[in-house]
């Protein structure tokens, strides 16, 4: 060997070392911070927000079922209202005013939306 190359192989080495110094460091530096959580699989993302849908789906069923029985309830207590003001005015008329009754001349009443208010 001659002196240059023993230089070139000194200097590799010392470079070689110095490496190795640097990434001991790192790793101590690692394997003292908290672990990170595992990354997520593609599938456990999609598990999750499946999950969380159809928890968000089951609430709005809930509410659609809670809206409709208001509505039901909304319309019985207003057929009942309009029912006690017929009684209370004396009118023995249906409750439903698309109906009208057969006593009633529908020859006398207009209806803009037809010609012959008999065709509603």
């Amino acid at each position: 060997m001659t002196l240059g190359e023993t230089s070139a192989l000194d200097l590799a080495s010392r470079r070689l070392e110095r490496a190795l110094a640097q990434l001991e460091q790192r790793l101590a530096a690692r394997a003292s911070q908290p672990a990170a959580p595992a990354p997520a699989k593609a599938g456990d993302l999609f598990d999750g927000e499946a999950v969380r849908l159809k928890a968000e789906l089951g609430a709005a069923r809930e509410r659609e079922r809670a809206l409709e029985e208001a509505g039901v309830q909304a319309s019985v207590a207003l057929g009942r209202a309009i029912a006690e003001i017929r009684a209370a005015l004396g009118d023995d008329g249906p409750v439903n005013d698309d109906h009208p009754a057969d006593d009633v001349d529908l020859a006398d009443e207009t209806n803009e939306l037809f010609d012959d208010p008999r065709e509603a």
